[in-house]
């Protein structure tokens, strides 16, 4: 289903609980695979997804990655405790850039041993790696037992390519998902994506992605 593709999400700083709620009923209303919200509405949207089967995803060391490995532990048996279903989480970059695999491998681990069945999204922020790093990045995460691996928080220099999904399919095979994040905002974007290799996409603009596409399947 078209619609499961998509994390509708809402991460800005000014985000309201009106505009929470609002969110979560766009989701329901178009089944979207889970809603992604900064962790202090993790639970407001719980309560109002609840009878739907759309999950409440949530981003932890976000958006800078830079944060100590304890910190991204409390952040997310925080946000667990709090129902959520998806954790997104930022990589130290700085640690990946000085060829640190091995604090890279393990915090990553870390957080996946805490989230147990639930999703680890790895986002390694696309933009700032090289591609012998974008590489090295995703085959760190699948060995360290992640779910996906995420292009790009929205909020550095720039956001998915089809160029890095392509990379980024081709490193993890198909045993890992792969989100698009960061500038996917209509639906010849979010298709693209798609057809190379992408399984998720995150974006404030599903609505109308969705709407397009609804009206061209007419």
């Amino acid at each position: 289903m078209f619609s499961k593709y998509f994390d509708h999400t809402i991460l800005k700083a000014d985000s309201t609980k009106d505009e929470i709620i609002k969110l979560c009923d766009e989701a329901k209303k178009y089944n979207f695979a889970s809603v992604c919200v900064n962790p202090c509405y993790v639970s407001l949207c719980h309560e109002q997804l609840k009878d739907s089967d759309v999950d409440v995803c949530t981003v932890v060391g976000f958006p800078l990655g830079s944060m100590t490995t304890e910190a991204k532990l409390f952040e997310t048996k925080e946000a667990l405790k709090n129902n959520a279903d998806e954790i997104d989480m930022v990589i130290n970059i700085g640690k990946l850039k000085d060829e640190d695999y091995e604090y890279v491998k393990n915090e990553i681990k870390a957080l996946k041993d805490v989230c147990g069945d639930k999703v680890l999204k790895v986002i390694i922020e696309t933009c700032l790696l090289t591609d012998d790093e974008k590489i090295m990045a995703c085959k760190l995460s699948k060995e360290a037992g992640a779910d996906f691996v995420k292009t790009s928080t929205g909020m550095s220099k720039a956001g998915a390519t089809k160029e890095d999904i392509e990379l980024m399919r081709k490193t993890v095979g198909h045993e890992l998902g792969v989100k698009a994040s960061g500038g996917v905002r209509d639906l010849e974007t979010a298709n693209c994506m798609i057809k190379h290799g992408a399984t998720r996409i995150g974006t404030s603009s599903t609505v109308k992605i969705i709407k397009d596409h609804i009206e061209l399947s007419k």
